[in-house]
């Protein structure tokens, strides 16, 4: 009995040990990037979850209207053909605009995150965090796309191709890194929610294949349909889709929770 109590009291002490040292991770030393789309670009919950763990850096390539697919005509990053990224969405018939909005697309957004940081503008991420999803309308299956260990036959124009593309090209790149999704946030309207719904299950499978911990900001951040309005402003959605700026922070907050919960 007293070899069983002794046994036990260890195994106590290191878990108590472990969990102390979970606790006070030192994120000052650690290096943040992220991406997404129009909820993630700029300043918003990322700098929040930055500013409260206190990391070294924060390389956002978040731009508005991202989706994870990409368009049978999107150009790679840095090539000769190259002409950039446009935020856009209003309706536009000029050529070099449309090819623009169709290279904002995630697997773009990490080719320039990978350039940035070969070319030294940032350092190798410790953590990174994806929140996309919200734009995307051909969603394919997780299924399918988690066929074969390479990335060569994706189909990349699905939401679900391009979530794998993207994720596993920062875990192999960055085989240190802690990654995380961030689910989309519920809105305004009761249709878009049933579809973002349907996206999460298949980014929740493709995450698990990938053993990539998912955040779950539909359900956890404390925005609630029940109390937002489409095209207008609610209780923390300025247009029934986007945070304001308490919204941004509350979804930092909870974020930022959920890494000190569970980086190791």
């Amino acid at each position: 009995m007293k070899k069983f109590i002794m046994t036990a009291l260890i195994a106590l002490a290191a878990m108590a040990t472990e969990a102390q040292t979970l606790t006070h991770t030192d994120f000052s030393r650690l290096n943040f990037g992220c991406d997404g789309n129009s909820i993630t670009a700029g300043n918003q919950w990322s700098k929040t979850v930055v500013d409260l763990l206190g990391f070294a850096t924060h390389h956002n390539v978040a731009v508005g209207s991202a989706t994870w697919a990409c368009y049978p005509d999107t150009q790679e990053y840095g090539s000769a053909s190259f002409i950039g990224i446009s935020n856009g969405w209003q309706p536009t018939d000029d050529k070099v605009e449309i090819q623009k909005r169709h290279n904002n697309v995630s697997k773009v957004h990490i080719q320039q995150f990978l350039a940035e940081v070969e070319n030294g503008t940032y350092p190798v991420p410790d953590v990174f965090v994806f929140s996309m999803g919200t734009n995307d309308t051909n969603l394919g299956n997780a299924a399918e796309a988690l066929k074969g260990k390479t990335l060569d036959e994706i189909d990349l124009t699905t939401m679900a191709g391009g979530a794998r593309w993207s994720i596993q090209t920062i875990t192999e790149c960055f085989p240190h890194c802690r990654v995380f999704l961030c689910t989309p946030i519920q809105t305004g309207s009761v249709e878009h929610n049933e579809q973002n719904l349907k996206k999460i299950e298949i980014l929740k499978e493709i995450c698990r294949a990938f053993s990539v911990q998912v955040i779950d900001c539909y359900a956890n951040s404390g925005i609630s349909e029940k109390y937002e309005v489409w095209n207008s402003r609610g209780r923390y959605l300025k247009d029934g889709l986007h945070p304001d700026i308490e919204g941004q922070q509350l979804m930092g907050r909870y974020i930022a929770k959920e890494i000190l919960t569970n980086y190791f």
